[in-house]
């Protein structure tokens, strides 16, 4: 199951609630090269890592799905 939808309508919230109600759904924490927000950990949603970080694990055959979002990569392992 994907959840996808643009900043600040609910992904985080619908998210937690699947998780609770659904036995065995797990959470995937994206790779992103984008600078962290004040609310958001490291490890949580994303693992915030630099633009040559992100590459080097392509190149080493991780990440398969990944995506160029302006200015920044997003990728899942």
């Amino acid at each position: 199951m994907i959840v996808s939808s643009p900043s600040g309508a609910g992904k985080t919230t619908l998210t937690a609630r699947l998780l609770q109600r659904i036995p065995g759904l797990a959470f995937s924490v994206s790779h992103t090269t984008r600078q962290p927000r004040a609310t958001e950990p490291e490890g949580r949603e994303y693992h915030f890592v630099s633009r040559q970080s992100f590459v080097e694990q392509v190149e080493r055959g991780g990440l398969p799905q990944r995506a160029e979002v302006p200015c920044n990569l997003d990728g899942e392992s």
